[in-house]
């Protein structure tokens, strides 16, 4: 907090009056570079601060994807099944419909794919939500050959990219195909999830659609919001969150897998390897379910079933 508030010290005294007006819609030109280099060093992403859009968050960035392919005719888009709740939602809230799509050890299948008709997924490749698959180099590159073939979209919700803890992150998606993949993400994990502030790249053809929507929904992100976060980024305080970041977010997995095995014997604990949260596979039985999940809450562990996703 004290980095970001000195941040916010600095921001308010030097932002020009000019850029207190209603900003381009597509975010101060000075975050999205910073963006630029931050992603493509980070994330592996191809990334024109021109393309880039900064949003409220992964929900606004989906909405706005979700609106904008509802516009042109695209009605309905595949989902990750098990996957995350709010991507059905977003886009059932455009009037998109949405078909669960089944995983298999490499990421999403390819054969139900393929027979859906969709021409629009929504995925988790870096650390698929909620198991934790790492989607496969074999399985991105069907996943960008099917999109090509079905001038189709790929939406990669990158919502914990940055935090892998065995060996180097996996790249994203995007830098394979930019024109197919459009690629979001947030400070909520590296940050907080209250301050709002999240990435949108789109492919050329999204562009022009993309950043007018942003501009009829909410005339632009608030100015100084994005010039502290440019400060933030651009005198490295950003790479030294992610390092904190990464370091505690370690120490808490390893204590979680450690308090598992000494609770839960024999207790199958996978999807570690990065992220914020596990998938327990646990051995017997121990009652009711419902029973069970509010006897863990009680004790201060944050657990859903599989079956929520």
């Amino acid at each position: 907090r004290s980095a970001w508030a000195a941040a916010q010290r600095s921001v308010l005294t030097d932002l020009p009056h000019e850029s207190l007006g209603y900003p381009d819609p597509r975010g101060l030109p000075r975050l999205r570079s910073a963006l630029a280099e931050l992603l493509a060093r980070r994330r592996g992403v191809v990334a024109d601060p021109e393309r880039i859009v900064v949003v409220s968050g992964v929900a606004q960035a989906t909405a706005l994807l979700a609106g904008v392919l509802h516009a042109r005719g695209m009605h309905t888009a595949g989902v990750e099944d098990p996957g995350s709740p709010q991507h059905s939602a977003l886009y059932a809230s455009a009037g998109v419909g949405t078909v669960p799509l089944p995983l298999d050890g490499e990421g999403l299948a390819l054969g139900p794919l393929r027979a859906s008709g969709v021409r629009v997924v929504v995925t988790t490749p870096a650390h698929q939500f909620p198991t934790g698959i790492a989607y496969s180099a074999r399985r991105r590159a069907e996943l960008l050959t099917w999109a090509r073939s079905v001038d189709g979209l790929v939406l990669e919700d990158d919502y914990d990219g940055d935090f892998r803890y065995d060996r180097a992150p996996v790249g994203a998606l995007q830098g394979l195909d930019p024109e197919r993949v459009a690629y979001t993400g947030s400070v909520s994990k590296s940050l907080a999830p209250g301050l709002r502030l999240g990435w949108l790249l789109v492919p050329d053809w999204l562009a022009d659609d993309v950043v007018e929507r942003k501009r009829t929904t909410d005339l632009g992100h608030p100015a100084l919001d994005q010039a502290l976060f440019a400060r933030f980024v651009e005198h490295g305080d950003y790479d030294r969150q992610l390092r904190v970041c990464q370091r505690a977010y370690r120490e808490r997995r390893d204590t979680l897998v450690a308090a598992l095995a000494e609770h839960f014997p024999g207790a199958r604990v996978t999807g570690i390897a990065a992220g914020l949260h596990a998938i327990a596979t646990l051995p017997g039985r121990h009652g009711p379910e419902e029973r069970f999940l509010a006897r863990v809450r009680e004790a201060g562990v944050a657990v859903r079933p599989l079956t929520a996703y």
